[in-house]
């Protein structure tokens, strides 16, 4: 069995990508008094020493494993070794593509007494908390990131900023990957997010205030009378004799169109608008006459019999849509406002879809009919990230001539293509789309904040596309702008085109002009080597801890020396506070070059969880084949034994382990609601919100009962700040079942929502409740 694994791992060919000169001996007797490290992330338990050498060398994506013959023996061709050691002169800190002032605390304060003054001078809010929200991306709390997305849609003043924070807002909850996926301006339904509807977003008018009640919760507004028209008026409507009001018309003007005559009331028609007035009754000969050729200015018959009728009544009826855009292009040749605004709420409230707003956008976009386009738009960002694979709506939204033309409709705007590039840059950083939208960011961009943010983005994309020239300009303009941390692109742009010197000599610049922070020292430290180079690591990890470079680079050259336990107690470091793939991986590395096989597989699987998709060895193989390769290396568990693992694991507190074992089940029953709903309750307490809510939504797809959906949507609108929303589908469930989940979801948000006596008193009284209802020990003991 270990020959044909051998085999299989060389065929890989991973030793080609072995870029680094220096060969790392490894000291086998070292190594047998090395041994200890916390595979699994909980323990702490010592490491067995390590089994006779064997030969696999291994690479990451961020990391290079050599593998060299040894005069001690630890490297030989023909060893069994599992695995090289990392090097640690391959890794590389991450650059935010995010603000990161070099005073945060300063920057914050800074952006609250904007904000207080604008609510003193009643200035517009949205811009105040949307700089907040980019401030706190540096942060990586999604809890605020959200509350600043929510304050920013309660302040937004038009229909556009609204709908396009409405729809981001929607983003976070990615309803779209239900299954099924709700039609994106589907009515709200009893527990969807006020600040989410989409027709409050569009025809809310001008003001701040949001509507306690949902516009599509309102009763419908009684029925107007209808009338009944002579016959000769064609949108003569049938109906009730107690539903309807005789009127006779006056005619006393007639349109000639083609071969046709529409008959009109001069007085109705003039009072369209004042061009219409001046013609009808100015000096025109037209005011003289009671037939007016119409045959050339682009209306048809059918057309003008609607202009006829609108302008009696004032209302549009049950026209066709194509009917309603004439009245539209008729309205914007003759100035009639009033006929334009029923024209555009008339064909706003059309639009349910994308294939809808992808046959009206264009029209919409050359009648300037703003809340049709405002709609449209809203049905293709409700869509994201599916809609921008779309060629129409690519074309659209990211080429310089769609953003002319939105713009032109009053519907471009830097909120707008803040959402599309933060979209973009999640689905593919390297992506041509991402530049454009980048690009576009640029274009909308009026204040400094803007201007540094779109600039610096811009210069990490084209970093991280290797256009190394490119990305040096765009980080220069961003400094030039006042964004400082830039500096930092520039400095690794120089690196990167060999001027590694000249990057040392910038940075070291930097430290002397500016208040000292952690990244300053972290990316001088890639510049220089030896005992300088930890002393910047050092200092780096004193002024900021949370940078996770350091920690890795000391782990790994820790590794080199032979010092496993050190090394393994320095990339625990990271893992206490921050479960980050990349330091998960080098864990496995570790475990691996100490033959420590099942915490090897074990910290797999946990990036497995936080991200199915996560790629090693220079982005050459997929975590799961890994898994595979190792299968012989590592004892086979069925079912049974995975719960009782999991029953250890969890009540030690091991979440690491417990996310592992977690995986291991669901790769044998991927179905099951109940496990992924475990799943996600361990990625929230490990502060991994993004991949508890996609087990959260797989959950809820998976889940065959209906009072199960609901607590899954219910931990959902939770998790995302709705707590109303959520107490809402945990009553429903309740309703349906009388459930532990559903008590434990109710009391969770009775408990965030208020904090009052008679509150406290509910959320125990709902915690007995929960008790009560059959459920696994586990689950129970959360509480």
């Amino acid at each position: 069995m270990t020959n044909n694994f051998l085999t299989t791992i060389r065929s890989l060919k991973l030793i080609e990508g072995c870029k680094a000169a220096q060969i790392y001996a490894f000291n086998s007797a070292g190594a047998s008094t090395s041994g200890s490290g916390d595979g699994g992330g909980g323990g702490g338990a010592k490491l067995p020493p390590p089994p006779p050498p064997r030969s696999i060398s291994l690479m990451s994506a961020s990391l290079c494993y050599p593998h060299a013959p040894s005069t001690s023996g630890a490297f030989v061709p023909d060893s069994t070794l599992p695995c090289g050691l990392p090097s640690a002169a391959a890794l590389e800190p991450a650059l935010d593509a995010c603000l990161r002032p070099v005073d945060h605390v300063s920057a914050l304060a800074a952006s609250f007494r904007r904000m207080s003054s604008a609510e003193a001078e009643d200035d517009d809010l949205c811009d105040v908390y949307l700089e907040q929200h980019a401030l706190f991306h540096a942060l990586g709390d999604a809890r605020l990131l959200r509350r600043a997305l929510r304050a920013g849609r309660v302040h937004a003043g038009d229909a556009h900023r609204r709908v396009v924070l409405a729809a981001w807002l929607r983003y976070e909850r990615r309803e779209d990957e239900f299954d099924p996926s709700p039609p994106p301006l589907a009515p709200c339904g009893p527990t969807t997010p006020l600040l989410e509807c989409p027709r409050a977003a569009v025809f809310a008018g001008e003001s701040c205030v949001v509507d306690p009640v949902c516009p599509c919760r309102h009763p419908p507004p009684p029925s107007p009378p209808r009338v009944r028209r002579s016959s000769s008026n064609a949108f003569g409507v049938d109906g009730e004799e107690d539903d309807e009001v005789e009127e006779e018309e006056t005619n006393d003007l007639w349109f000639v169109i083609g071969q046709e005559k529409v008959a009109c009331e001069r007085s109705c028609i003039a009072a369209l608008s004042k061009p219409l007035n001046t013609l009808l009754y100015g000096g025109f000969a037209e005011a003289h006459r009671d037939h007016i050729d119409f045959s050339r200015d682009g209306i048809t018959p059918r057309g003008m019999r609607a202009v006829a009728a609108y302008s009696r009544h004032g209302c549009l009826e049950d026209f066709p849509p194509d009917t309603i855009l004439e009245l539209l292009a008729f309205a914007n040749k003759f100035c009639c406002e009033g006929l334009k605004v029923s024209c555009d709420n008339k064909l706003a409230s059309m639009v349910s879809g994308v294939d809808e707003a992808l046959s009206l956008i264009d029209l919409g976009l050359e009648e300037a009919a703003h809340l049709l386009v405002a709609t449209c738009l809203q049905a293709f960002l409700r869509e994201l990230p599916k809609s921008l694979s779309n060629p129409e709506v690519a074309r659209l939204l990211c080429s310089p001539e769609g953003k002319e033309r939105l713009d032109a409709a009053g519907n471009a705007s830097f909120a707008l293509y803040y959402f599309l590039s933060y979209v973009a840059m999640e689905e593919d950083m390297r992506s041509n789309t991402t530049v454009m939208l980048l690009e576009r960011l640029w274009e909308c961009a009026e204040l400094p904040w803007h201007k540094q943010l779109a600039l610096h983005q811009l210069g990490c994309v084209m970093l991280e596309r290797g256009e190394f020239k490119d990305a040096q300009g765009w980080f220069e303009d961003a400094v030039a702008k006042g964004h400082v941390y830039s500096l930092a692109g520039v400095a690794r742009a120089k690196y990167k085109c060999g001027h590694k010197y000249m990057a040392y000599k910038l940075m070291n610049r930097v430290v002397g002009d500016y208040d000292p922070a952690g990244w300053m020292y972290q990316e001088r430290s890639v510049y220089c080597v030896g005992k300088e180079k930890m002393a910047d690591l050092r200092t780096a990890t004193e002024l900021d801890p949370t940078l996770t470079y350091p920690y890795k680079y000391r782990a790994a050259a820790l590794l080199e020396e032979d010092k496993f336990d050190a090394a393994f107690e320095e990339i625990d470091k990271v893992l206490s506070f921050k479960l980050a793939t990349d330091c998960l991986e080098l864990r496995a590395w570790f475990s691996l070059v100490a033959g420590d096989f099942e915490s090897a597989v074990q910290d797999v699987r946990a990036i497995l969880t936080l991200d199915p998709s996560y790629m090693m060895f220079h982005r050459k193989m997929h975590g799961e084949q890994l898994i595979e390769l190792l299968r012989g290396q590592v004892q086979q568990w069925d079912m049974a034994d995975c719960w009782m693992q999991l029953y250890d694991r969890w009540s030690g507190v091991d979440d690491i382990g417990s996310l592992a074992v977690v995986q291991q089940m669901l790769a044998r029953e991927p179905g099951n609601s109940s496990l992924r709903f475990r799943q996600s309750l361990l990625l929230l307490r490990l502060n991994c919100q993004k991949a508890a809510m996609r087990s959260l939504r797989l959950a809820r797809n998976s889940s065959l009962h209906e009072h199960e959906r609901l607590v899954y949507e219910g931990w959902i609108l939770y998790d995302t700040g709705h707590r109303e929303e959520a107490l809402e589908k945990a009553e429903q469930s309740i309703r349906l079942q009388r459930s532990f989940e559903a008590f434990f979801l109710k009391a969770y948000a009775l408990g965030d929502s208020s904090l009052d006596v008679e509150s406290a008193l509910s959320v125990v009284q709902l915690l007995e409740h929960a008790n009560s209802c059959a459920s696994d020990n586990l689950r129970k003991g959360q509480h």
